[in-house]
């Protein structure tokens, strides 16, 4: 069965899919946001058979990037292929703004977290590449590390 990419409003699919990765989201006041965002600005839901199995949102600050703000796969899903048809989708849509590089921001190196590990090791398969790691953004607790694509780049 096909995955599907499907762009509408996912808040409950956003929390039911952040409360099993306890993980990387494990801050209730922030999952409630992403899960808000999710339902305002709409979302990018992958599927099959009609079941969520991770979800997208992206934000465009006006710049020469679209960034991810949230990307999140169920954990049954994780491998599959979910994540990288999620991030196709947010090249294209770079593509389609004219939009020369995609943005992530994730937990930096700089604070070692295996799970955050391997997160970085999935962007870094797809060809994003480091930028810069900053304390400012979530607290020294929390190195944010923001990662970078070039979309003429990729392929796609």
């Amino acid at each position: 069965m096909p995955l599907d990419i499907v762009r509408r409003p996912a808040g409950a699919d956003c929390a039911s899919i952040l409360a099993e990765l306890p993980e990387w989201f494990g801050i209730p006041e922030s999952n409630a946001d992403y899960a808000a965002h999710a339902e305002r600005e709409q979302a990018w839901v992958a599927e099959k058979a009609g079941q969520a199995l991770g979800l997208m949102t992206l934000v465009d600050q006006g710049f020469s990037a679209i960034d991810i703000h949230l990307i999140a796969v169920r954990p049954q899903a994780h491998r599959q292929g979910v994540g990288r048809a999620l991030v196709a989708r947010a090249v294209a849509v770079a593509r389609e703004l004219g939009k020369r590089y995609v943005t992530v921001k994730t937990r930096g190196p700089s604070l070692p977290y295996e799970p955050y590990e391997r997160t970085r090791a999935f962007y870094e398969a797809l060809g994003f590449e480091p930028l810069e790691e900053l304390m400012e953004v979530w607290g020294p607790e929390n190195p944010c590390l923001i990662m970078i694509l070039r979309v003429s780049a990729t392929a796609g």
